[in-house]
């Protein structure tokens, strides 16, 4: 993401100019009194701080991966729009943390959507994070302290794959929330699932990634048992080949259903994982791996004087 700031001269209302160059969609806004008749989520970000009446705004917003793909991508742009306006505040104002916060309040508060806390955390925290969220949306954030062979082989063997559409289950997540409200706190797969993350970490810190791996289809499988539609014929095609080829771990992103993405920790083999990558990407419909790599500094904010 790219913002360049320029004096307004004429002090004009609409004095933002955001070009979300995904969608091919370029529009003005008033950021102290928005519209929301066109990307609500870009429109309540730049509302959620104020920016200087004597100042316009360029914004360049671009992602290498797809909208809808179930890997936090609202989340993360929000945290990045936030991050980069608050540094005009000159100096910034919030940490990264409250970044995150903020970014929560646009989907939850500006918007009246749902939203879980993690997305943004990751997106502003960077790393591994172990999110203990004891009452939402307040938590507590650890930054997992991982050796450097950990990491490298994380690196080397998570793979993104995107399952050819955007994530669209609306529908399908009503049915599950309704089919848990009836069900209660009490219901069994659903704490299971949350002390998955414990063990999740445990796993991470001792550099035990087959664990790791057995975890997270353990987790597949408990969403699964929410609803079979969670997981989709498209994720199931590309979990036989991932077993075909040794891959210790899969997990279908986000809370599942038609679209979205899926992820693979791959065999410790390179032959292994460049096999499976080649055949996944041969499945057709839409189906891609997607290179992906740990964000280990989480939101960064740079700056540059140009002179004209």
């Amino acid at each position: 993401m790219e913002i360049k700031v320029f004096h307004n001269i004429n002090y004009e209302k609409d004095r933002v100019l955001i070009h979300a160059q995904n969608y091919n969609h370029t529009f003005s806004v008033n950021p102290d009194n928005p519209k929301y008749h066109v990307h609500p989520l870009l429109q309540a970000a730049v509302n959620s701080l104020p920016i200087p009446k004597e100042l316009k705004l360029d914004i360049k917003l671009n992602s290498s991966i797809p909208a809808g793909s179930s890997t936090g991508t609202s989340g993360s742009v929000c945290v990045a729009l936030l991050g980069a306006l608050d540094f005009l505040l000159s100096p910034p104002q919030h940490s990264p943390e409250e970044i995150a916060s903020l970014a929560h309040k646009v989907e939850t508060e500006k918007l009246g959507g749902q939203s879980g806390i993690q997305d943004q955390i990751c997106a502003a925290c960077g790393g591994v994070c172990f999110i203990d969220m004891y009452c939402y949306p307040q938590s507590d954030i650890t930054k997992l302290k991982l050796n450097k062979q950990t990491e490298n082989a994380l690196n080397n063997r998570l793979c993104l794959i995107y399952l050819g559409s955007g994530h669209r289950s609306s529908a399908l997540h009503e049915k599950v929330i309704r089919f848990l409200e009836k069900e209660g706190s009490g219901f069994k797969p659903i704490n299971q699932m949350r002390d998955l993350a414990q063990k999740s970490k445990d796993c991470l810190v001792k550099g035990d990634l087959n664990s790791f791996g057995e975890i997270m289809i353990e987790n597949n499988e408990y969403q699964r048992s929410l609803h079979s539609e969670l997981i989709p014929k498209e994720a199931e095609l590309v979990i036989k080949t991932a077993k075909k080829y040794q891959a210790k771990g899969w997990k279908v992103n986000g809370a599942g259903g038609k679209g979205g993405s899926l992820t693979i920790l791959s065999s410790d083999q390179q032959n292994q994982k460049t096999k499976m990558l080649d055949e996944i990407n041969s499945l057709g419909m839409g189906i891609k791996s997607i290179p992906v790599s740990l964000n280990l500094s989480g939101l960064t904010v740079t700056t540059q004087e140009i002179n004209n």
